[in-house]
């Protein structure tokens, strides 16, 4: 059974520290960038790749620090991403993450994690995250090429309209719950 608690994190208003700059430091880096373009991120490595170098220097709220892993650059992080090809320095980093009470992701090391970087959906407002609880990443990609198929592109359209009515409702929460219930029940008809 998947136990996970899925959460929607405004990652332009934490501090995300990726520990390492190579392929699977720009695979962590390109997954979040792309579902929250203004994250606020600091990649660390000795060795940092050109395509990661390519990307900081189109991104704002990116910052590159060359330098080995050590723990004085967890001060002021709220999530860290452990992406070093080392295991050792991974199992460090998910250590002194800890200690300090830190969400911490380690790459390809599920019992390190504690969330994990799902497939994701996004249509507009609409956002949809995927996740099969660590064990088939690839499953997760092609449900989430499936739901980009069958969303309508104008998705967003509807969600902005719903909002403006919401805005209009006049009430409590019941009646507000109530008559947007009843306005969308259509969507479930077969």
């Amino acid at each position: 059974m998947n136990e996970l608690y899925p959460v929607f994190l405004k990652v332009a208003q934490l501090d995300t520290l990726i520990v390492g700059g190579g392929n699977v430091g720009m695979e962590k880096l390109s997954f979040l960038l792309k579902s929250s373009p203004k994250a606020k991120v600091t990649v660390l490595a000795k060795n940092i790749s050109d395509e990661i170098k390519a990307v900081a220097a189109k991104t704002e709220n990116l910052q590159l620090i060359e330098a080995a892993y050590d723990k004085k650059y967890l001060e002021g992080r709220h999530i860290v991403i452990g992406a070093t090809d080392d295991k050792n320095v991974n199992k460090q980093i998910q250590q002194e993450a800890k200690a300090k009470h830190l969400l911490v992701n380690i790459a390809d090391t599920p019992e390190l994690c504690d969330f994990y970087l799902g497939g994701i959906v996004t249509k507009g407002n609409v956002k949809i995250a995927i996740s099969t609880n660590g064990k088939s990443p690839t499953t997760a990609k092609r449900l989430r090429q499936f739901l980009e198929e069958v969303i309508p592109d104008d998705i967003n359209e509807m969600v902005e309209n719903i909002h403006e009515y919401r805005d209009t409702l006049k009430g409590d929460f019941e009646y507000k719950v109530e008559a947007l219930n009843k306005l969308t029940k259509e969507l479930l008809v077969k």
